[in-house]
């Protein structure tokens, strides 16, 4: 490591971080944090990490009547179905704390130009995750029935550990990414850059009201959209008249969308900038899908692929916002409040659009997620005003921003370079030798006026010896 400090810093003979500058001896592009090669693995890294968790969470969903039957069997022979609500229980937990690391990781990589597009990326590979599970479990339910002979518990068990090997495989990138942020960590010598602040719970109290008005947006949003597709399949075949083959179809466009279409999305912000705008186009078009499939009976395929689109550009232009409006050291608090409320929404709007459904009807389903996304509107509208009151960074244009990061990353070398030169200019003005420590103290008791840049404990000596 220190071999790659020299290296990375050209500092010859030093000691990586504070040594003397001498003649650079530069890494290989794979290895160095700040090139583009190494950050493209890490990434890759990132974005496979969310691979495996995205792949089981949606299980249940690709394996519904499997679970269902299986579900009934054990409540009867062995009434373990509480085992299986552990299991998901702590998935939950780690995956929701794999969803904050991976945030906290995309900030600190890629902060600036590129976080859109590596937003997009995530939420590409998390799509993927997802549509790969519902194509491939039910194939793997089907050759392990046929392996085993008989259909069952044992079934429904060994094709969920197959699919969880995936999650050994994501943990595997975290592994790596691990090693290779603290690895950057140290070439970079980040820890001189630190405030020394400390993540706390309490910093929610310090948040600002732009962060708060993007946790509603949040929230709001996503409570109209993954419990909609959840209670999807039943609504077009009972209101179009869809076969079930149609409906799931249907149902999955959104996330079929989503996957090729948020990098583009990212890579569309990152060089226009305006993210307030894009979220607010996203939030509209939302609103018009679901006026669309509430009112009238156009074809529903227009409406899911308008809410597919949405979907993707406001998963791109509104988690990166987080970045601009929190300190770095709040970062992984922040996205980790954000991870929560959002699904603590999701779990109130859920058990409420299921009670509306079973005593209303569908109709009355989609006036209330047209409402969540009537709150998310205004949420929008009061983030622009507060944004442009406050002076905030979160619609300036990807010119703008990228200019005044660049006066600032400068200012902040200069800042760097003056606190270096103070430190050299102190370091020469200390003693040198253990001979001159020794002449000094001698001095000190004979009464002698010492420089005041001495050392305070010789002035102490000065100032008792002329006591005496």
């Amino acid at each position: 490591m220190a071999e790659e400090q020299r290296a990375l810093l050209g500092a010859e003979g030093g000691d990586g971080c504070g040594g003397s500058p001498g003649p650079p001896r530069a890494l290989p592009a794979a290895c160095d944090p700040r090139r583009l090669p190494h950050r493209l693995l890490v990434l890759a890294l990132m974005c496979f990490l969310g691979f495996g968790s995205y792949f089981c969470y949606d299980n249940p969903a690709a394996l519904q009547t499997q679970v269902q039957r299986v579900v009934f069997a054990l409540g009867a022979l062995f009434n373990t179905f509480w085992l299986m609500e552990v299991g998901r229980f702590i998935f939950g937990i780690g995956g929701e704390s794999l969803a904050v690391a991976q945030n906290t990781y995309a900030v600190s990589w890629f902060k600036g130009k590129e976080l859109n597009l590596v937003f997009g990326l995530q939420l590409s590979m998390a799509r993927i995750g997802s549509t790969v599970n519902m194509n491939i479990m039910g194939w793997i339910y089907s050759r392990v029935q046929d392996l085993l002979g008989y259909a069952g518990p044992s079934t429904l068990g060994l094709a969920l550990l197959i699919g969880g090997v995936t999650c050994l495989f994501s943990l595997s990138c975290a592994l790596i990414l691990a090693y290779l942020d603290r690895r950057a960590e140290k070439l970079l010598c980040k820890e001189q850059g630190k405030t020394g602040e400390v993540i706390k719970l309490t910093d929610v109290k310090d948040f600002s009201l732009s962060l708060w008005l993007i946790f509603v947006i949040c929230v709001c949003y996503y409570a109209a959209v993954f419990p909609f597709i959840g209670l999807g399949k039943v609504f077009f075949i009972e209101k179009f008249r869809f076969s079930p083959q149609e409906a799931s179809a249907i149902n999955s466009i959104v996330y079929i969308i989503s996957a090729p279409m948020s990098p583009v999305f990212g890579l569309l912000v990152d060089k226009v900038g305006k993210n307030i705008i894009w979220v607010l186009c996203a939030v509209v078009t939302t609103l018009a899908s679901h006026i669309m499939l509430a009112f009238t009976f156009w074809n529903p395929w227009i409406a899911m692929c308008l809410l597919g689109v949405a979907y993707s550009l406001l998963a791109c232009a509104l988690w990166p916002m987080v970045a601009f409006v929190v300190p770095e050291h709040q970062l992984g608090t922040a996205y980790g409040f954000m991870q929560s409320i959002q699904n603590l929404g999701l779990a109130v709007i859920a058990i409420a659009a299921g009670m509306i459904l079973d005593t209303r009807g569908y109709l009355f389903l989609e006036v209330f997620f047209s409402a969540c996304v009537c709150l998310s509107l205004l949420a929008v509208v009061m983030l622009y005003f507060v944004n442009h009151l406050t002076g905030g960074d979160l619609n300036w244009s990807a010119k703008k921003r990228a200019k005044l990061q660049k006066a600032a990353a400068s200012e902040a070398e200069e800042q760097e370079r003056l606190r270096r030169q103070n430190e050299d200019d102190l370091a020469k003005l200390l003693p040198k030798a253990d001979a001159f420590s020794l002449r000094n103290k001698y001095l000190s008791r004979l009464g002698a006026q010492l420089p005041a840049h001495y050392s305070s404990c010789f002035s102490t000596l000065a100032h008792r010896s002329v006591l005496k």
